[in-house]
């Protein structure tokens, strides 16, 4: 099976380019997969027609094209770092199976469900009411091709975005899905207190989403992956 890891990028984000797009090409070529960066603007409209181009999150759609030239696509979000603990994400995940972690836990589960209600609001019911995913980290194979297509000629675009559009569609197609365990995809969420406050560098993924800072006196999450780089390959 060839293999293919996308991320998200432009020349608005060259921080995170120089710092974590290496590391994901060491990683490709670790797990014999090819790397594309998604960095061209992706149409997108509403309900009332065009509403703009280019917001970054919806290059993921590019999958669609993609997945006639490759039978299984990773793809792992610009702001986050690849732990060199990380194993084969694509031996973990089985090839009938979407990856994914679930988010919708913890102090942000209310808000979520509530971004699957709106989805159904827009697009129709189908009885989603859990299990949002996060395509930061995100393995998907050739037969789940349709889930990167858009809704009645329409993307989702209230908050939560591509997760939404692409959770709706795989719950529309029951694709099965594997649960990524939350060290794949480490956000801040995943080091509060319902899951045990764990250390992040225990992890595999470190994911910088949101405001993305974990330790206290850290302006931002640029500043906060760039010290954990140091800890981590210094």
């Amino acid at each position: 099976m060839n293999r293919l890891i996308t991320t998200r990028a432009d020349a608005k984000c060259i921080d995170w380019i120089e710092l974590t797009h290496p590391i994901i090409r060491k990683y490709a070529e670790k797990v014999n997969a090819d790397f594309i960066v998604l960095d061209e603007a992706t149409d997108r409209s509403d309900a009332t027609g065009g509403i703009g181009n280019g917001v970054y999150q919806y290059r993921i759609f590019e999958h669609h094209k993609l997945h006639e030239h490759y039978d299984r696509i990773l793809h792992l979000d610009s702001d986050m770092l690849v732990l060199p603990s990380c194993p084969d994400i694509f031996d973990t995940v089985p090839s009938t199976h979407v990856g994914s972690i679930y988010e919708d836990l913890g102090s942000r589960e209310p808000q979520r469900i509530n971004c699957m209600h709106a989805a159904q609001s827009q697009f129709g019911q189908i009885g989603w009411d859990k299990n949002y995913i996060n395509t930061g980290v995100f393995v998907t194979s050739k037969c789940h091709q349709n889930i990167y297509e858009k809704i009645d000629d329409k993307y989702f675009v209230d908050w939560g975005t591509d997760d939404i559009h692409i959770g709706y569609l795989i719950n529309k197609y029951n694709h099965p899905v594997c649960e990524l365990p939350y060290q794949f995809n480490h956000m801040t969420m995943f080091s509060e207190a319902w899951n045990g406050s764990p250390n992040r560098f225990d992890s595999y993924i470190i994911h910088y989403a949101g405001v993305g800072v974990f330790d206290p006196g850290v302006s931002n999450k640029v500043e906060q992956a760039k010290l954990d780089f140091m800890k981590v390959y210094k």
